[in-house]
Parts: C-alpha cells; structure tokens; sequence
C-alpha cells in the first residue's frame, strides 16, 4: 500500500513539475518582446504545486487525476493574469 501511495504522489509531482515547466517555457517565449517576465506568476505556481503534492502526499483519498486536474486549472488561472494575455484581450475589447 506503501508503494502506491507513492507512486501516485510521484505522479502528481511530475505533472506538477511538467506544467510549471511548460508555463516557464511559453511564458519566456511570449514575453520575448517586452523583456518583462512573469516571475510572482511562476513563483506562485510553484508554491501551489508545492502544496498540491503536500495534501495528495498527506490524504490517501485524492486521486492523481483530481489532483492533476485542479492543478492544470489552477495553471490557466494563473496564466489568465499574465501580460501577454492582458494584452491579447485588450485588443480583443479594442
């Protein structure tokens, strides 16, 4: 049971890991012409990741794919307040 519940949290962590990377990357590519990138934004994704690993480490009833979920919208969320996209919805309005 031992093994099981690590393997899960290891999965969360990957997925934790792989989608604060691709919010890095895609961040740093975007942001190429303004030169300001988002460090509070990635900060507080991986504060978020980190504590999302915590509970699924310390409650056994979280499954990894809740876990994953909520994280992967948590990292939309955090990304709809980025200057790119601030920027992509005021030309939208405009």
């Amino acid at each position: 049971m031992k093994t099981k519940k690590t393997l899960a949290t290891l999965g969360t962590t990957l997925a934790v890991i792989l989608m604060t990377g691709g919010f890095a990357l895609a961040e740093s590519l975007a942001v190429q012409t303004s030169g300001i990138f988002p460090y509070f934004q990635l900060g507080c994704l991986m504060v978020g990741g980190m504590i999302l690993v915590s509970l699924k480490n310390k409650y056994e009833k979280i499954f990894t794919a809740e876990a994953v979920g909520v994280f992967a919208l948590y990292t939309i969320l955090i990304s709809l307040f980025t200057s790119p996209v601030i920027e992509a919805v005021k030309n939208l309005v405009s």
